[in-house]
């Protein structure tokens, strides 16, 4: 058994138990990437390596990620059902003109963040202009943040978006064309005008404006999604956010997958951690397990007592917090009664390794399992890295 298929089954073992019946017409996604040239888009890459085998499995289709960009030459339908960019373009006329002849006999194409970017040396007519209808790249949010979309259309990847919602964290584009006033282009998610400002860093934010976040072109069966960059530690290459934690946004990528793929649709639930689950939190570099057994958490040797039974339940965007029953964790290490503070929410970050690292909302700190516990600067080591177990 590969490393990647014991992590599989190990993220498959967390799920909401919800039975999802076989799709009678499976599908298949060809899904391409480069590793380059943004630490966070790579984060991103090694995320959707895990997560879209999972959800292939859960919803009947199959996927397949890879470097080999000269497969978009001769590329058909009989290849791939669904062609995804999930950080680049191609470069080579051959392999463009491949996918263009793909997408312009029927193929379907679902792109995320920096497949949209364009710059003088990254400069693709007929894909900028015709296909995604953006025109030239104008900029870009910094620090990497969540936002609140509008929903602006009602249509099968976006039918179980309520009519606003937050992301997930990412870095935010804009382009030069404004996709309202083009007849090809519908608009299915915004930035919705409680969102502003987007972005922390004052000469990098936006402060008002039309942001399309979401959007298909109406002659082509396509999706694009700007979001696909994760927040980050650089020093130490530690991502600091997941895209694929977020239940709402993943309805959106699982029902955008099911129709351009030809699937079934689905009404089951899309928690990355079920939140039903009471789940011992094990350290990796300790082997012990997260202790609420006095107000202060701790660590102590596993046992299968409630103290050491924790439930991860979403509240907004990526965020979620994490129980020991009536109490709440609490960014100062205390488990207290929920009132819905910041200090009391929490991100769950995918390891490659399958394993989770548990990140602050105020500061982006790591849950360390230390003497005592308490929150630290994320690094990647293995006092940040936690299983949950059933």
């Amino acid at each position: 058994m590969t490393k990647l298929v014991r992590v599989i089954l190990a993220l498959l073992a967390l799920l909401p138990a919800t039975v999802v019946t076989p799709h009678p017409h499976p599908f298949t996604v060809l899904a391409f990437y480069s590793g380059r040239p943004d630490a966070a888009h790579i984060a991103f890459d090694n995320e959707a390596a895990i997560w879209f085998p999972q959800a292939a499995s859960r919803y009947g289709f199959s996927y397949q990620q890879t470097t080999d960009w000269s497969l978009l030459t001769d590329l058909t339908r009989s290849r791939a059902d669904v062609v995804m960019f999930l950080d680049d373009i191609p470069t080579d006329p051959g392999e463009r003109a491949g996918f263009q002849r793909y997408v312009e006999h029927g193929g379907a194409y679902f792109g995320f963040h920096y497949s949209g970017y364009n710059d003088p040396d990254i400069t693709w007519p007929w894909f900028n202009n015709t296909f995604m209808g953006t025109g030239q790249f104008v900029n870009n949010t910094w620090s990497p943040t969540t936002a609140v979309l509008h929903t602006d259309a009602r249509r099968p990847a976006t039918r179980r978006l309520p009519t606003t919602w937050t992301t997930a964290v990412s870095e935010w584009y804009s382009w030069q064309n404004d996709l309202r006033q083009n007849p090809d282009i519908e608009v299915l998610a915004s930035v919705d005008a409680s969102s502003f400002p987007v972005g922390t860093d004052p000469t990098q934010s936006w402060y008002s404006g039309y942001y399309p976040i979401l959007w298909t072109n109406k002659r082509y069966r396509m999706l694009y999604a700007n979001f696909g960059h994760e927040a980050m530690n650089y020093a130490a290459n530690t991502p600091l956010s997941s895209t694929f934690a977020n239940p709402v946004q993943d309805k959106f990528i699982i029902d955008g997958l099911l129709w351009l793929g030809g699937g079934t649709p689905t009404n089951a639930p899309t928690d990355q951690i079920d939140p039903t689950a009471r789940l011992r939190v094990v350290n990796a570099g300790s082997g012990m397990c997260l202790d609420g057994s006095t107000q202060a958490v701790t660590q102590d040797t596993c046992g299968n007592g409630a103290a050491q039974r924790f439930r991860f339940r979403w509240l907004d965007g990526p965020y979620l917090r994490i129980d020991n029953g009536p109490r709440s964790l609490t960014d100062s290490m205390q488990l207290s009664p929920f009132d819905g503070g910041d200090n009391q929410q929490w991100q769950a970050v995918f390891e490659s390794n399958g394993n989770w690292h548990i990140v602050t909302k105020v500061g982006r700190k790591c849950l360390t399992a230390t003497v005592p516990m308490t929150l630290a600067t994320c690094t990647g080591s293995p006092t940040q890295s936690f299983t949950l177990a059933r």
